[in-house]
């Protein structure tokens, strides 16, 4: 027997004059939303825009499809 997964990536839109602010209040939110439905963050990375700051921030979460 073998575990599959399923996955999904969301994006958050960075704000400010040249990028880089994160709603963390919003951030929290959406994470916490998608824990109470099963799914687990395994990554969360940011996009760069330009000298350094953050475009856009994504989150990859993974939960148990079912078993093979």
């Amino acid at each position: 027997m073998m575990v599959c997964w399923e996955y999904k990536a969301i994006e958050f839109t960075t704000r400010g004059w040249s990028g880089g602010i994160l709603n963390t209040v919003e951030f929290n939110h959406k994470l916490n939303e998608y824990g109470k439905e099963g799914w687990e963050l395994v990554n969360c990375f940011d996009t760069n825009q330009t000298n350094g700051a953050s475009r856009k921030v994504i989150a990859v979460f993974k939960r148990e499809k079912g078993v093979v």
